[in-house]
């Protein structure tokens, strides 16, 4: 059963939404790649994904509640949308994370489709990873339309 996972709150573990940062700031550069030297890589995708709820014990439930997005921001060149997150993964086997990432404007505001995403992101047993998550910005302006982020789909399966 698929469902929509919207939270609009940062700082919390499981917490599957946060708020973009409408000025100029963030990353600092237009890489997708993780910010921590992580094996896990991000890039940019078009098109839509489904969504799980973060409840229940499957898998996809479980990785939503290890993903915490500790910022959403235009990046400093003006030229990606950036989301840091952080995967802790407190099981004692190590996983590979998947995410898809969903920038949106506010309700009812009509936004341009940006979607990031987190592939094959290997966290150890009773470890975190922070990483990045960037798709290119195609506004004309300075990213405010964009008010937060969220995950749309997560995955993880045993590395």
């Amino acid at each position: 059963m698929f469902s929509l996972a919207v939270v609009a709150l940062t700082g919390a573990r499981g917490s599957h939404g946060a708020s973009c940062g409408g000025s100029s700031h963030g990353s600092g550069g237009s890489s997708s790649h993780s910010s921590s030297g992580s094996d896990g890589s991000s890039s940019s995708s078009s098109g839509s994904s489904g969504s799980v709820a973060g409840v229940g014990g499957s898998s996809r439930d479980r990785a939503m509640r290890d993903i915490k997005i500790d910022e959403c921001a235009l990046s400093a060149d003006g030229k990606q949308l950036v989301a840091k997150l952080t995967f802790t993964n407190s099981d004692s086997s190590a996983y590979l994370y998947d995410a898809t990432l969903q920038f949106k404007g506010a309700a009812g505001q009509s936004v341009d489709l940006a979607i990031a995403q987190v592939s094959d992101l290997r966290v150890e047993g009773g470890a975190s990873k922070s990483t990045e998550a960037s798709t290119p910005y195609t506004g004309k302006g300075d990213g405010s339309e964009y008010t937060k982020c969220e995950v749309a789909f997560a995955s993880r399966d045993s590395a």
